[in-house]
């Protein structure tokens, strides 16, 4: 990572010298296992007699020629950029270059199929890393026309952004095989980081649809071969069909590219990234195994979240990379109103509760929470911020924001805005001026609280009720108001527009009975509307969840919840509930056991996938982390056997008995039931239909090696009956569960002491590292991470270096030595990089809060 950062004054002073007209990249990819043929051609203004520099990550620049003058390699390059003296009003820049295949998930990545030795390639740019394929001005506000042309083994597919061309023979690779080459047509005006390029022998489902202003948009999906026969591809078409119709008549912009390409891929960092027209996924979400609903919403939605960002994001780009969070937040929110509104996931806005406003409220309460509006240096800053921010929070806000000013008068200046920047770029006042002007709102004062500022407000009914001594009757509301609060940290007190709910008990389920909806404002808040109303059974502030902040009951809708949670019969409002709870437990105002009574009495009858998924991994957290130490073990016991119950109890074939299964399994070691873990992965034990099939079958061997009764052995058998990419990495996680000192170090060392595994190996690797019923195993490890932090900074692609120190941290030791530890490295590197630093911040934070939690439950009740 040395020498690649690039700052926003970098930048800005760039943009002031260089307007960019177009690049022709020519590549060769048939040049061998390491490294691939680069040329660029760009054209650019420039103002006279200046001095620039072009980014390009290189193995070897072999020519630079600027205006027909050839520059000396050894002299611009130093490997990471090229400086560029002496420019003219017009420029042509040619720069060719042998560049690296990135093994990381940046830049291109090149992957071995194992099951079949056929060879894959992707791009991954943002943020950085198209310098690491062909020379750019790497930043997103000097956009250009991009024309590639790739030469490549002729039986490949090879995808970019503009529809792909019939390919020219052009004769065959110093090893005999036949290539070919295919010259793309020009984009339009893009950011270099939506470029792309995949190839590879993948296999392709083809359909296409109707824009809505006439255009036939081709479709393709794309996948492995060695996966294509799991790919549900005409699921994928539908989805995205009912995606194009939603957006092109809410945005009111038909789609803006010639085609629309998905393609999933190996190896993957993330879920997916929005290149223009050639998007790329995780294959991950090509199942090859059951798979909890929870993730194929999750798919449907991310499908989603990809498609909007061709209007926000693609069409229309923020100027730096300060406004990522508007580009993300958008499609948060707008993927996840297109899935509740356009396709059979109707509950969505639930799942976005569960998931994304958790990880906001998480992230938020952490030292390093941030404005949603953030400072950006450099591109440093920029890896760290794809954060709960960036995301979650900025979705969360987007929808108070929807909420504020109207859904139609949001959507009326959105549609504004794409038409007037379309193929720019643009800052954050440029849509606040399209929605003020749509809604009448004026929205400067809202910025700055909700987006200039950090940290999450806590909301909290006030209410008297008459006692039937006076002249009302008894259990009447004589006065209710709203009361905000805000840490010390961060004191701001916000704007909201949410709703209260009163729930009843009618005939065993708990409904609304009466819903108002108003804006809170300042400390206090009277709520006049609701004075003269029975008391209700349950008082629910933020009701449908429209507002960003804690929430707290009040101490009567406490205990009734708590006794009759599984009673509510809305999913939003029940995971509003489950949110709250485990709020407390996480702030020390609920001991982390009586969470553990709530979630073994209720989760039996929580029909919402992701809400279930989330609690069971909160009670799982809770019992390793929360609990009183002297209780960790009993605890861990309890809620593995409890789990092991719940799938026996649950509807066979169901959703909830999977994930049951699969939770009892994540515990095995802890609890009673190894022998029936042990039976079902041999086949001597059935839970009616729950099938134990390939990726179901790593998890129970996971938890027999967790539990010390398989080792290397196991592994390498199931391995050799799954030879695939996902194989290896199962592999690999378990090898590093294994429960002993010797197990442990191997996997440590496979990771630290050699830089050959890859970025899944390490995710997957890392994590088996960490699943350790007996913590002390982890122990030994806490003074070599320390160690090991700056070299592997230093060392490392920042994807994998960001893993390691994430990933490797030894958090499930929960004790005040690691927090001890973690200080003392903060304090005694005050000038290690802040990107690096913050992580650290963030991994000692959830230490310091398992302590918190962990005191509040040695107290009891």
């Amino acid at each position: 990572m040395p020498g690649e950062n690039l700052t926003r004054l970098e930048a800005a002073e760039r943009a002031e010298i260089v307007t960019v007209h177009d690049y022709d990249v020519v590549l060769d990819v048939t040049t061998g296992p390491d490294v691939f043929r680069s040329t660029t051609t760009v054209r650019f203004s420039g103002v006279e007699g200046a001095s620039t520099f072009i980014d390009a990550i290189t193995a070897t620049v072999h020519s630079v020629t600027l205006n027909g003058a050839e520059l000396d390699p050894a002299e611009v390059s130093d490997g990471v950029r090229i400086q560029l003296p002496g420019l003219a009003a017009e420029n042509e820049l040619t720069v060719v270059a042998d560049g690296r295949y990135m093994h990381t998930g940046e830049g291109l990545h090149r992957f071995v199929d194992p099951a079949d030795g056929e060879v894959y390639l992707y791009t991954q740019f943002e943020v950085p890393d198209s310098r690491r394929m062909f020379a750019v001005f790497e930043q997103p506000d000097l956009k250009a026309a991009f024309r590639f042309t790739v030469t490549a083994p002729a039986h490949w597919q090879v995808v970019s952004n503009q529809p792909t061309p019939e390919p020219t023979p052009a004769g065959a690779s110093a090893e005999g095989q036949e290539i070919a080459t295919w010259a793309f047509g020009p984009t339009p005006r893009i950011s270099s980081y939506i470029t792309a390029l995949i190839a590879g022998p993948y296999d392709v489902v083809r359909d296409e649809l109707t824009s809505a202003d006439g255009r036939t948009v081709p479709l393709g999906v794309f996948s492995r071969k060695s996966l294509s026969e799991h790919l549900d591809a005409d699921y994928v078409f539908e989805k995205t069909k009912q995606g194009f119709a939603y957006f092109e008549d809410k945005f009111g912009v038909p789609y803006p590219f010639d085609k629309y390409d998905q393609l999933f891929v190996p190896e993957y960092n993330a879920g997916a990234m929005e290149n223009a027209g050639a998007v790329t996924f995780t294959e991950v979400y090509v199942f090859r195994s059951k798979v909890t609903d929870a993730v194929r919403e999750r798919r449907v939605v991310t499908i989603l979240h990809e498609l909007a960002h061709m209007w926000f994001g693609d069409l229309v780009t923020m100027k730096w990379w300060n406004d990522l969070w508007l580009n993300e937040s958008f499609a948060e929110w707008a993927s996840t109103i297109a899935t509740a509104e356009a396709t059979e996931w109707v509950h969505a806005w639930t799942t976005f509760n569960s998931m994304e406003k958790s990880w906001a409220y998480r992230q938020d309460q952490l030292p390093s929470t941030h404005p949603i509006s953030a400072v950006i240096n450099d591109l440093e800053d920029v890896m760290v911020n794809f954060d709960g921010i960036t995301y979650a929070k900025g979705g969360s806000v987007l929808k108070q924001l929807v909420a504020w000013v109207g859904i139609d008068a949001f959507f009326a200046g959105v549609s504004a805005y794409f038409r007037k920047h379309a193929w720019g770029n643009t800052t954050l006042a440029d849509l606040l001026a399209e929605l003020e002007v749509a809604s009448g709102r004026e929205l400067s004062e809202w910025s700055k609280a909700w987006l200039e500022t950090a940290g999450v407000n806590t909301l909290r009914p006030e209410l008297e009720v008459s006692t039937g001594l006076d002249q009302q009757a008894e259990g009447t509301i004589t006065s209710f108001a709203v009361l905000q609060s805000a840490v010390a940290e961060h004191p701001t007190i916000r704007p909201h527009r949410l709703a209260i709910g009163f729930y009843n008990l009618v005939d065993g389920a708990l409904v609304r009975a009466h819903r108002v909806e108003l804006d809170v404002a300042g400390e206090r808040t009277d709520v006049p509307e609701l004075v003269g109303l029975a008391r209700p059974d349950l008082i629910l502030l933020n009701d449908d969840d429209l507002a960003y902040a804690k929430i707290r009951l009040d101490e009567a809708s406490h205990r009734f919840a708590l006794a009759n949670l599984s009673a509510i019969s809305d999913p939003l409002a029940r995971a509003l509930v489950w949110s709250s709870v485990w709020d407390a437990t996480r702030d020390g105002e609920t001991a982390a056991s009586d969470y553990l009574d709530l979630v073994l009495g209720n989760v039996a009858s929580e029909t919402e996938s992701t809400t279930l998924r989330i609690i069971l991994a909160n009670a799982v957290l809770a019992a390793s982390s929360y609990v009183a130490p002297a209780k960790r073990s009993a605890s861990r016991a309890r809620i593995a056997d409890g789990f092991w119950s719940l799938a026996e109890q649950a509807p066979a074939g169901s959703d909830a008995q999977f994930q049951f299964a699969k939770a009892a399994a994540a515990l095995a070691e802890a609890g009673s039931q190894a022998d029936r873990i042990q039976g079902l992965f041999d086949g001597s034990v059935v839970l009616e239909g729950l099938e134990v099939d390939t990726d179901l079958g790593w998890e129970l061997l996971y938890a027999l090696v967790a539990a010390g009764r398989a080792g290397d052995a196991e592994i390498d058998a199931r391995l050799a009956t799954d030879q695939t990419a996902t194989g290896q990495e199962s592999a690999a996680y378990a090898r590093a569960a294994i429960p002993t000192a010797d197990g442990k170090t191997r996997a440590w060392s496979s990771l630290l002491d050699v830089d050959t595994a890859t970025n899944s190996v390490v995710r997957t690797t890392a994590a088996g590292f960490l699943r350790a019923d007996d913590t002390s195993l982890l122990a030994p490890f806490v003074g070599p991470y320390f160690e090991m932090l700056e070299r592997v900074w230093e060392e490392r692609s920042y994807a994998i270096a960001e893993k390691l120190v994430e990933l490797l941290y030894p958090s499930p030791l929960a004790n005040r030595a690691l927090v001890d530890a973690s200080h003392s490295w903060l304090e005694s590197h005050p000038d290690a990089p802040p990107a690096l630093r913050r992580l650290i911040v963030e991994n000692v934070a959830g230490v310091e809060r398992a302590l918190v939690a962990q005191a509040r439950d040695a107290q009891g009740a």
